[in-house]
Parts: C-alpha cells; structure tokens; sequence
C-alpha cells in the first residue's frame, strides 16, 4: 500500500513521517484519509439544524477523444454533441475517487446532500472552450487556435454552458 521514501518531496499522496522521509500512498487511500478527517470534523462540528452539507464532485477533462471513439480526433477540439451513451465515463475521472466519497459521506451523522457533477460533466465533451480561450492572459491569435493540440482547453467551460446546470442541481436541493 505504502513505501517509505527516505528524501522524497511531500506531493498529494504523500505523508510526512518524522525522520524516515516519507511515505508515498495510493493516490485513494490518501483521498479516503483526507476526507474521513473532514467528515469527522463535520460530524463533530456541524450542527444539522442550523447548516446544511453539500459536496459537490470534481469537473471531469476531456482530453482522449478515443475515450468516446474519435480516434483521430484532438481531445476536446471541434467536439459539438455530447456523448449520449448512457452511463458513460471517460479517463477524465477516477470512479475510484468518486466511491471513496459516497462511501466516505453515507456513513457520516450529518447529513450531506451529495451533488455528482462529474459524471454529468463526462457526457459534455462540446461544453469546453476548446481554442476559444486565452493563453497566458491573452486571446488566442488565429495561428495558435490551428493548432489545437498545444492550445485547446478542455478542462474550462463555455459560460453559459455546463456550469449553469450544476448551479441548477444545487439550486433544486436548496
């Protein structure tokens, strides 16, 4: 599960463990300790009467278009449907996040209303910016936007786009 690394750098995944070094961790048992510590200061913190709970999932990338069979096509780039099989997920998740925290919420005292954006989000591979972005602060000239590759972003969203229905999801819970 673990390896002690004498004169590694602290990164996500890894635990400080006095003067042996480090100890590197399976990317989920790290999520899982993160978040059972959060849940218990919720649990000890949270009053259920006065505060209500929301967590809401991680926004997904898109950047294998082979993950919805464009094979030659470049991540998020020219993409202007959304997947439409149902249950999809691309490798822009992890699932194994993902049941880390329900399993991590089900078993808290106080009540959580848990809002699965990511999976939703998966579906949106047309919902990105794509080269209609900005680089460094700037517009994309025409030469960079022909070569999406380097310069398509497919980790933002168009506004008014895939954001507003998250807001929607969390708007319908309050």
């Amino acid at each position: 599960m673990y390896a002690s690394k004498p004169n590694a750098q602290c990164s996500w995944g890894s635990f400080a463990n006095g003067e042996e070094g480090y100890e590197e961790l399976d990317a989920t048992i790290a999520y899982r300790m993160g978040l059972k510590t959060w849940a218990n200061w919720v649990d000890s913190t949270i009053d259920p009467n006065k505060t209500r709970l929301f967590f809401t999932t991680m926004s997904p990338t898109h950047m294998r278009s082979a993950d919805w069979h464009n094979k030659k096509g470049i991540r998020c780039y020219n993409e202007t449907r959304p997947v439409l099989k149902r249950g999809y997920w691309g490798s822009g998740s992890d699932k194994r996040m993902m049941n880390v925290v329900s399993s991590v919420v089900e078993r808290m005292k106080v009540p959580v209303s848990f809002i699965n954006i990511t999976q939703m989000s998966e579906h949106r591979i047309d919902g990105h910016t794509s080269v209609y972005t900005e680089y460094q602060g700037k517009v994309l000239t025409d030469e960079q936007k022909e070569d999406p590759k380097r310069y398509a972003d497919c980790i933002h969203w168009c506004l008014p786009g895939v954001p507003d229905t998250w807001n929607q999801l969390f708007y319908a819970y309050l």
